[in-house]
Formats: structure tokens, sequence, C-alpha cells
């Protein structure tokens, strides 16, 4: 049996703009989604992320390219007849219909028998944690719930793929990163592939196997959220998922050296002399050297407490804009810092990653 419940190959799409001239949201995409994993699409408005998902669901016709799911090409086959799932924004729950009503009714639709059909509903309620809820009405419920009986009517028809479209934008924070662990947890247990998308990285990285970051219909990058996060392929992909200090210039010995004259130290590989650019995470700055770490001279524009750390926010020579997440444990030398406006910066050479330009890296 394959590893790969989808492939797309070649999925092309645009869309009509003006005087004839198109906009492209799908670029070429080949992407593959494993057995039982947890994929993110993730990628700014406009990226591409939900047109490939309706693209999979079946919503939208490919100009281009072929769909194929356990290696059967679905790519015409209408939305009802594909073994595939969608969890939307809004949840589209039925407001006249009960909770167990609207977790049963593709069933319902499909003619499966009463008594099959509430063993289901029953299972998959008490699965997303809503058991004895069958009787209510999707207007008593939280914004949570709702989006519990969404799932469940996601999962009652045991697809293949479940896709979610941006499922926890329209609840609050504190439920959000609540829903994310319940979510992952859920995808393990029922031993199914989930498609996510996403613009938010902090649900990306949480949530994901791997994450594949989008931008102008193209992928910038797929894999680990640790791999993306730490090595990041690109300048964008460094920008968008996460908070960055980038420094571009040329590599000269272990050394990067910018136009106006900062050197970064980093041990990652790279051709003498060619053109990259070193990327350092605010929360590899540390205030104290570890043996004999390079650093970074920061003048202070403004000091953030953000509860866990403290955020500087400044320059550094050449006006270039720096910061650095602090643990708030070190209080007393950001105290110091406050009062001076400035700081010393100290980070890890191996903590240096280099982004090479892809023409370069060819």
């Amino acid at each position: 049996m394959s590893d790969q419940i989808v492939t797309l190959e070649n999925a092309t799409r645009s869309f009509p703009v003006f005087e004839g001239k198109r906009i492209y949201a799908l670029r070429g995409i080949d992407l593959e989604v494993r057995r039982n994993e947890f994929l993110t699409l993730l990628g700014p408005s406009g990226c591409g992320k939900t047109t490939l998902l309706q693209a999979v669901s079946g919503f939208i016709d490919l100009e281009q390219g072929r769909i194929l799911i356990e290696g059967k090409d679905i790519t015409d086959v209408p939305p009802h007849r594909r073994p595939v799932n969608t969890v939307f924004q809004n949840y589209a729950l039925f407001p006249h219909m009960s909770v167990g009503e609207n977790t049963g009714y593709a069933l319902e639709i499909a003619g499966v028998p009463v008594a099959e059909r509430r063993k289901r509903v029953a299972e998959a309620l008490e699965m997303v944690g809503l058991k004895d809820m069958e009787n209510r009405r999707p207007r008593q419920l939280s914004g949570g719930q709702q989006q519990r009986v969404a799932l469940a009517r996601a999962i009652i028809a045991r697809p293949k793929l479940l896709l979610l479209d941006e499922p926890l934008s329209a609840l609050d924070k504190n439920l959000r990163e609540a829903m994310r662990i319940e979510l992952k947890t859920l995808q393990s247990e029922l031993g199914i592939s989930f498609v996510f998308v996403t613009h938010d990285q902090e649900e990306a990285l949480t949530m994901s196997d791997r994450v594949a970051v989008l931008d102008a219909g193209q992928i910038q990058q797929i894999g680990t959220p640790r791999t993306v996060y730490d090595a990041p392929a690109t300048t964008f992909v460094a920008t968008f998922v996460g908070a960055s200090n980038l420094f571009e210039g040329r590599r000269e010995g272990e050394r990067v050296v910018t136009p106006d004259g900062i050197a970064i130290h980093s041990k990652s590989p790279a051709a003498n002399d060619a053109a990259v650019t070193a990327l350092i995470r605010p929360e590899q700055f540390s205030l104290t050297a570890a043996n004999d770490e390079p650093s970074l001279e920061m003048e202070v524009d403004q000091v953030v407490f953000v509860g866990s750390a403290f955020e500087l926010l400044g320059r550094a020579a050449g006006g270039r804009k720096l910061t650095a997440l602090i643990p708030a444990s070190a209080r007393g030398q950001v105290g110091a810092i406050e009062a001076s406006r400035r700081a010393r910066l100290y980070y890890d050479p191996a903590s240096v990653h280099l982004i090479v330009p892809t023409e370069a890296a060819q």
C-alpha cells in the first residue's frame, strides 16, 4: 500500500481579473499528502491555499494537472463522489436541526438505517466531546461546541481525507489554543489524513506533522515545523514563519558581511563570496555570552513585556532594525537596559542559518 493518500501533479488554476488578464492562484503545484498525516497549508491571504483545498474537494476545476487519491485519478470526479469531507470556517450547521440531526445528515441522505445512524451519531459526538447533546440546537451551543458538531458531521462518513478551511479563526484566543490540541489528538485517534488551511503560523507549528508554506500560488517550502522554522528555504518563509532578523551580505570565511559593515558569524555551509542572507531569530539572542560568542551592539528604542519574556526593539549600527526576545528571568538586566537604552546581544554562530538564493544554490 502506498504511503500517499493524495497526490497533486502540476495543479494549475487562474481566475480572470480585468482586460482579459488572469491571476494565478495555483502555479504548477506538486504535493503529496501522506497517510495519517496532519498537513497544514500556511500562507498569507491570496496565496492559493483555499483554492488548493477547493480543488482537492472538487469545488473548483483545475486548468492543468491532476489529483489522485490512493492512486486513482479523481480530477473529474464530482465533489459528492470523492472520499473527502470539508469543515468550513463558518461551520455551516442547519439551525432548524438538532445536533444529532446535523451530525447524521449525510448518513440520512445516504439511506443508512435509523438504528445504525443513531449509533454512529452517538459515537461521533462522544469522540468530539459532545456526548448526550444530540437534542440541542446550534444556537444553544458555544462557538467551540458548534465547531465540534461540524467536525462530528465531517468524520461520521469516515472519509479518507478531512479538509479544514481555517476552522479556528472565529474562536477566541484561549478556546482556539485548546482546540488545536483537541484537533491534533482527534486526527491521531481517527487515523485519517487532515489538510488544514491557516494563515496563523502558531497554529501551523503546534499542530502539524508537516507544513507547506505557500506564496503567490507556489509552494515555497514543505517540511516539519522545526525544519521550516529553523532552516527556512527563502527569506519569505523566514519572515512569514516567526519573527526574524535578516542580514543580507556576502560570505567571507566564517562570516557574512553586510554592505553596512555588520559581520555575522555562522557555521552554516555556503560558498565563499556567495550572496547569502543570515537569519537570527529574536529568541536566539542572549544578554550573557557563552564561551566566546560574538555579539551585536543594539540601541534600544522600546522594551515590551509579553509575559514570559521581554521584547527588545531597536537598531544596530547603520540603523538596521533588530528584535531580541529575552526571558523574563533576566528582568534585572533588562531593567539596566531600559535605563541605558543600550544592549549587547550575544548569539551562537551554530544557530545562525544562511539562506542561499535559489539560483546561487543550483
